[in-house]
């Protein structure tokens, strides 16, 4: 009887394009797990600017600021954002924005030791407008990435 009760469900996981109820759980829990593996070994012996980044893409820009930078990474379709301090520490007033031409700006600003952000928005067929803020010291640029 049970044989007869798992080829009946075979049949309707068949019917309905093969998928069973636990795939999308799995699709989505295997990117998460991927993440946050990548950033649990980017992280061990990184230190100051030269931690690896969390954003995706390869890097468009590069802009000191005081004592850091301000990072910007470009995919086909987004752009994404952050600053980074040279050297982690002390507490320090920190933020970063992105604007997408036509869009609302994201902002990520606080009190940070290591880096503000990062902040992405979709950018495919649009330029971008990015500042950044270490303690006091501020950086921006014009129009990017057109």
């Amino acid at each position: 009887m049970g044989l007869l009760v798992n080829r009946a469900t075979i049949r309707g996981a068949e019917a309905a394009g093969g998928r069973t109820g636990c795939g999308r759980s799995v699709r989505l829990l295997v990117p998460a797990l991927t993440v946050a593996l990548g950033l649990l070994l980017g992280g061990v012996g990184a230190t100051g600017a030269s931690a690896v980044s969390v954003c995706a893409g390869r890097p468009a820009k590069t802009l000191r600021i005081g004592t850091g930078e301000l990072r910007v990474y470009k995919t086909r379709s987004y752009a994404c954002v952050l600053t980074v301090a040279a050297g982690p520490g002390a507490h320090r007033r920190m933020s970063v924005q992105i604007q997408p031409r036509g869009g609302r700006p994201v902002v990520d600003s606080g009190t940070f030791s290591r880096q503000a952000g990062p902040v992405t928005v979709h950018a495919l067929n649009r330029c971008v407008r990015v500042s950044g803020m270490i303690a006091g010291r501020r950086g921006s640029t014009g129009w990017i990435l057109c």
